[in-house]
Parts: C-alpha cells; sequence; structure tokens
C-alpha cells in the first residue's frame, strides 16, 4: 500500500514534469499552436462524408480528412491524426479555415496559409501542414474520382437502356 507521503511526493514529481513540459512547449510554439492542438473543435471521424482521404507522411504520421459538401461548397470539416501536437493543430487550422470555403477555394490552400494561420511553426514541424494540405487536395481529388465513375455509370446505364 502507498503511503500518503509517498503519493504525495510522485503527485509533486508529476507537476513539475508537467510545468516543465510546457514551459518547452510555449518555447517552440505560438499560443495558437497550442490552443489549436490542446483544444481541437474539429478532431472526429465524420460518418458517411461526402469525401475523405487518408495520407501518411514521410515522418510516418497519419492525417484523415473527411469533407461534408453542399453542392460544390465545403458544409463540414473534420480529422483524425495519430502524430504529434503539431499535426493535430494543422489538421484542426485546416477544417476551421475550409468550412464554407468552395471545392476550388479549399484546393488553392497552400501549407504556407496553414503556417500563417497559425502565427508559425518551427521548421522543423512544417511538414505536418504540407500533410494536412496533402490530405484535404486527396479528399477533394476523390470526390472528382466518384463524380466520374458515377457518371460513367450513369452514362453506360443510359446507353443499355437505349
Amino acid at each position: 500500500m502507498v503511503e500518503q507521503g509517498e503519493y504525495d511526493r510522485w503527485e509533486r514529481v508529476v507537476a513539475e514534469l508537467q510545468r516543465e513540459i510546457e514551459e518547452k512547449e510555449r518555447a517552440l510554439y505560438s499560443a495558437k499552436v497550442l490552443q489549436q492542438a490542446r483544444n481541437p473543435q474539429y478532431l472526429a471521424r465524420m460518418e458517411a462524408p461526402d469525401a475523405q482521404a487518408v495520407v501518411t507522411g514521410w515522418c510516418g504520421d497519419t492525417m484523415e480528412i473527411y469533407l461534408r459538401l453542399n453542392g460544390t461548397a465545403i458544409q463540414g470539416a473534420t480529422f483524425m491524426t495519430d502524430g504529434c501536437s503539431p499535426s493535430v493543430a494543422c489538421g484542426n487550422m485546416l477544417a476551421t479555415m475550409v468550412q464554407a470555403m468552395t471545392l476550388d477555394e479549399a484546393t488553392e490552400v497552400q501549407p504556407e496559409d496553414l503556417i500563417l494561420a497559425l502565427d508559425g511553426l518551427p521548421e522543423e514541424n512544417s511538414h505536418c501542414a504540407q500533410l494536412a494540405v496533402d490530405t484535404l487536395r486527396q479528399a477533394i481529388a476523390n470526390i472528382d474520382r466518384n463524380t466520374r465513375c458515377e457518371t460513367d455509370e450513369r452514362d453506360r446505364l443510359e446507353d443499355d437502356d437505349r
């Protein structure tokens, strides 16, 4: 059985470690990156999305993007990642940015736009922004591919009816 004194000592050690981690994070990342990473509003898998993509970056992190559409406008976007805090921040900020954009507008988002919206990222984490943008673009490309397949199938069925 752990005695109260030993328990209190461990609590102090954990609190000190947490404080040190937070200090190091504040030195590395902007307040916006930390807020987006710690409180991601759009971190979720979407049921029955209109488009989705899963991309694994060179670092080993995987990003998933889910889109709900209203015509050619993005009505909702969510993401999932197994990556680091900057990956979470990039996924969440990107989902925030593309809400209500058209697909064409969303395709034009650059990693630099995402980094700017986050008030910067350390150079060693800039690939997280690239991963998020690449995943968004793949989701949009998947819409185009699915639409083409559906159109081709519809055309084939109409030809069979003639």
